[in-house]
């Protein structure tokens, strides 16, 4: 149970740390919006280079560097949640056995 609570706070860090990349990257440029848990305005298309790389790369990278980012935290939020189930199971299993 130690462990397991260590790894979350761990993990909550890590959130906290990713969350204010995430600010930094959506007080770059207004184009990407204020949201944190979407994706930006653009997709990109598996496979293709987006054709706005063209017309505004900075912009295009930018937005794939945010994309990566917001990528990480939805894994790290699902790390989270199966820990939080593990340790609420040795929780349980330590009071109820």
């Amino acid at each position: 149970m130690l462990f397991g609570s260590i790894f979350l706070i761990i993990l909550y860090l890590v959130l906290q740390y990713i969350l204010a990349w995430i600010t930094f990257f959506n007080n770059l440029d207004s184009r990407l919006g204020d949201s944190t848990w979407r994706f930006s305005y653009d997709y990109p298309v598996v496979g293709d280079r987006d054709i706005s790389d063209l017309d505004d790369k900075d912009f295009v990278r930018l937005r794939r560097k945010k994309n990566k980012i917001v990528l990480l935290m939805y894994s790290i939020v699902l790390i989270m949640f199966i820990a939080s189930l593990s340790l609420l199971s040795q929780f349980l299993l330590f009071f109820f056995d």
